[in-house]
């Protein structure tokens, strides 16, 4: 079952040439698929027209066709489509609108009728889902960075959207910071929610991705999983510096030596890998000397 189908779909902005160019592409159903490729390959791009804003919000020309659970995006309003999408910007600070946490995650759910025991509950749901329970009436402003990119995801979730797409979720973020974002979105992956992300620097979604989709001047290029993705960018001269530094290593490795290395996620597996390959070495030297 699919949460997201393009159909040979394509995009122009008003006023400029095409950004996206006959897309065709499934995104599964309770999938943490990645959206990568050099910059203006078109991720953003592509990212909005799952929620809608393209092109609702910013007009322009489109062919073919973006499916939402089942839902044509042409024929839907913004409004039908964040009932099933939730999305976070790359300027997640510009969709901060209230004064205190308990107020920003309520805003959407009071535009929506919803009653003040009902409204109390879901932002106690939301805001323990992100880790900020307690945080209730901290003021915004005086949120850290990650603090505020995590107000932003129960903004979100508070609503109960079946899809998340990030533009860039850890872009702002120190290397702990960007740990623990995804890190929350893996959990929320795991209790079912289908996430989308735009992330430049695979080496942070290489425990989570399960389908990564690589754009370049605004055609697909490749999706598939992180192994088949990964090769194929080695294989690519204008995509390899995409490739994370540990898995550079590791598709080096088995063009130098024939060997088919495990499908290295963390450092710690590739150090463990990496201990053994050389043990047996080692091994295979004492016994031959």
């Amino acid at each position: 079952m699919m949460a997201v189908n393009f159909e040979h779909f394509s995009y122009a902005y008003p006023n400029s040439g095409v950004v996206l160019d006959d897309i065709t592409l499934d995104i599964p159903v309770g999938s943490f698929t990645v959206i990568t490729g050099p910059s203006g390959a078109g991720k953003t791009s592509l990212a909005l027209a799952i929620t809608g804003v393209v092109p609702h919000y910013f007009g322009g020309r489109q062919g073919g066709a973006v499916q939402i659970g089942g839902i044509t995006s042409a024929q839907s309003s913004m409004g039908e489509l964040a009932e099933q999408v939730g999305t976070v910007l790359a300027d997640y600070e510009s969709q901060l609108v209230a004064l205190t946490v308990a107020e920003e995650v309520a805003f959407g759910l009071e535009t929506s009728g919803f009653n003040r025991s009902q409204i109390a509950e879901r932002v106690s749901q939301a805001l323990m889902l992100v880790g900020l329970a307690g945080l209730e009436e901290r003021e915004v402003a005086g949120l850290s960075g990650g603090q505020k990119q995590r107000l932003a995801i129960a903004a979100v979730l508070v609503t109960a959207p079946d899809i998340l797409v990030l533009d860039e979720p850890a872009s702002a973020l120190d290397p702990e910071g960007a740990a623990g974002i995804y890190e929350l979105l893996h959990t929320l992956n795991c209790q079912g929610k289908t996430v989308v992300v735009v992330e430049h620097q695979l080496a942070r979604v290489l425990p989570y991705a399960s389908q990564v989709v690589v754009l370049q001047a605004g055609s697909l290029q490749f999706a598939g999983d992180l192994r088949q993705t990964l090769a194929f960018m080695w294989q690519q001269p204008e995509l390899r510096l995409g490739v994370p530094p540990m898995w550079a290593i590791k598709l080096t490795l088995e063009e130098q030596t024939g060997l088919s290395l495990g499908d290295w996620k963390t450092e710690e597996q590739a150090a463990t890998e990496l201990n053994k390959l050389t043990r047996t070495c080692a091994e295979g030297v004492a016994k031959s000397a």
